[in-house]
């Protein structure tokens, strides 16, 4: 993973005379004990999305200075505008950003929908951008903020804190290690959606809440009278604002074979599912990726199951012995044995518990991390890079997306085949349309 710049103010401070600090400056022991931050060392920090995940992104980075707060649902955001009565509010974040000038970096708690749009605008400015999963709604701006952070040389980080757990990097120990031999299958399911999908277009007109800002929350999606069906939750089963079941927790579960197995761009994806529509999401589906030999890995195929779906069963699973959590898991199939772990990456083990226990376990090779956060906190401060940045975020985005996409065309269970290196399917034209989306007047990325 390739180093990542820290600020330039950092820099500047780290480079002052030792004179002048030895005449101006306090010891930081002194003034405030060991392990004591002194305040010219915190970063300047805004939050947009502040409700909901947004509450606990904020608070996950309130070691540093929380300067500005931004979120269109005055009544959603409420507790986290109490908790920083400091910090400057606003309800669009083009406001925020042209005002704080002096912030160094941006965190982006918002629908899918406008997770692009945010931190694009933030990176244009040279601020270090903090986007919680899904990366983005499309696949194009995936590629596109991956492209404009490696341009402008800012510390990114996606929001799916399963790749910063311990559970993760002993998947991809154990599996490099060669604990189940060649890996050829993946098999990976959840739980979700446990929102409302399958349903069409609501008739009733119901008045805004006088707290809702419904322009600003709409942001680049077409316009639509307001609804409850959408804000504050059910969004992610509507294509025009969510990613679904597979967006939503593909980026824990998809996250860990993505990562351990080294997989990049699939050759195909094909999906099936219960009946679809033009406004959310299916009940239920089965999209299958196949993915080409690459860094001395064998092909592997990975199917993915939500809705209640899920893969057969594995003989070496002792009865009773629960697949997975209650959330869903990911099986690893290989040519020697077979893993399975929790959602998030959490519980890894070797398939049956006595495989398990004679296993010899490889010293631990990957440096374990202070939490999803604290690695990007620390990045921009001139500490390790992070893990799931936008080079390797984009990827695993694009990914789910591409599932989506093959939910969407009328051809269900087609096998579309993608190009990786051109960003584009080689026979449906069809499919190509869903790459991207037409913004709203007003809006571009």
């Amino acid at each position: 993973m390739k180093n990542q710049k820290p600020l330039n103010r950092r820099d500047f401070i780290k480079k002052s005379t030792t004179v002048a600090a030895a005449f101006t400056i306090v010891p930081r022991y002194v003034l405030g004990g060991t392990g004591y931050t002194a305040p010219s060392d915190k970063l300047n920090i805004a939050c947009v999305g502040v409700g909901g995940k947004g509450y606990s992104d904020t608070h996950g980075v309130a070691s540093e200075n929380i300067v500005a707060l931004c979120d269109v649902d005055e009544l959603k955001a409420a507790k986290t505008f109490n908790d920083f009565p400091n910090a400057n509010r606003y309800t669009d974040f083009r406001v925020l950003l042209e005002k704080e000038k002096g912030i160094d970096a941006v965190t982006v708690t918002t629908p899918d929908h406008n997770h692009a749009v945010v931190a694009m605008a933030a990176m244009d400015l040279g601020k270090h951008v903090y986007v919680q999963k899904p990366l983005t709604h499309t696949v194009y701006e995936a590629r596109m903020l991956a492209k404009k952070a490696k341009e402008m040389n800012v510390v990114t980080q996606m929001g799916n804190q399963g790749h910063a757990g311990e559970g993760g990097r002993l998947i991809n120990e154990w599996i490099w290690d060669g604990a189940i031999g060649d890996v050829t299958e993946v098999h990976v399911w959840t739980n979700r959606p446990v929102w409302p999908q399958g349903i069409g277009r609501p008739e009733t007109l119901p008045s805004v809440p006088e707290t809702l800002d419904w322009n600003q929350w709409l942001g680049p999606a077409k316009w639509r009278p307001y609804h409850p069906a959408y804000v504050p939750f059910a969004w992610r089963g509507w294509w025009d604002y969510g990613t679904g079941a597979l967006g939503d927790m593909g980026a824990h579960l998809i996250d860990h074979p993505y990562w351990a197995l080294k997989m990049e761009y699939p050759d195909t994806v094909q999906a099936s599912s219960s009946s679809i529509n033009d406004e959310t999401y299916p009940h239920a589906s089965m999209v299958t990726y196949e993915f080409p030999a690459r860094e001395g890995m064998v092909p592997v195929k990975m199917v993915w199951y939500d809705g209640g779906l899920m893969p057969p069963r594995p003989k070496e699973l002792e009865p009773g012995r629960k697949m997975g959590d209650g959330g869903g898991g990911v099986l690893f199939y290989g040519t020697e044995g077979k893993l399975m772990c929790s959602t998030y990456g959490n519980s890894p083990r070797i398939i049956p518990e006595t495989a398990m226990q004679t296993y010899k376990r490889p010293k631990k090779s990957i440096p374990r991390s202070p939490g999803i956060r604290e690695e990007w906190i620390q990045a921009i401060k001139g500490g390790p890079a992070t893990t799931s940045h936008f080079e390797y975020a984009s990827k695993l985005t694009e990914t789910m997306l591409l599932g989506c996409i093959a939910l969407r065309v009328k051809d269900n269970n087609m096998v579309l085949d993608w190009d990786g290196k051109k960003g584009q399917f080689t026979n449906h034209d069809e499919a190509n349309a869903f790459i991207h989306k037409e913004y709203r007047d007003g809006w571009t990325l």
